[in-house]
């Protein structure tokens, strides 16, 4: 989960590939997992699809005990609000879930109005500002 990703854990992050356009998704999931290697595109075994992940700098140590990395994938299920925007996901988001506009390699990224799915507050109104949803 992304509340669960610390910020050391992705400190050897270089780049996103992005398997989609990032632009068009309201949100994504986020999840740490222990990978072969630092680069590359890795195998994907949930339901749902895969629509980015990390590649990490040579910096990046495996873990002694598997030999594994820790890099992050980005990827939404079946139900989420891009597949389905009338069904559970309309308001809200899963916990996992970050605007995938507020992510930059080595940050945990954030959740948004846009990402809720829900209408601008009151105060982002009063400045005039206008999200795109």
């Amino acid at each position: 989960m992304s509340a669960l990703i610390a910020e050391d854990e992705i400190l050897h992050e270089i780049a996103f590939v992005w398997l989609e356009d990032r632009d068009r998704l309201d949100y994504v999931r986020q999840s740490l997992d222990r990978l072969p290697t630092r680069r590359g595109k890795p195998a994907y075994y949930r339901a749902g699809r895969m629509v980015g992940y990390a590649l990490l700098g040579p910096q990046a140590k495996p873990s002694r005990s598997s030999g594994t990395f820790r890099r992050r994938v980005f990827w939404l299920l079946p139900h989420d609000r891009d597949t389905d925007p009338e069904g559970l996901y309309i308001t809200g988001a899963p916990a996992e879930a970050v605007d995938p506009r507020t992510l930059t390699p080595g940050l945990k990224g954030r959740k948004t109005e846009r990402s809720e799915g829900g209408p601008p507050s009151y105060v982002i109104r009063g400045l005039g500002i206008t999200l795109p949803f």
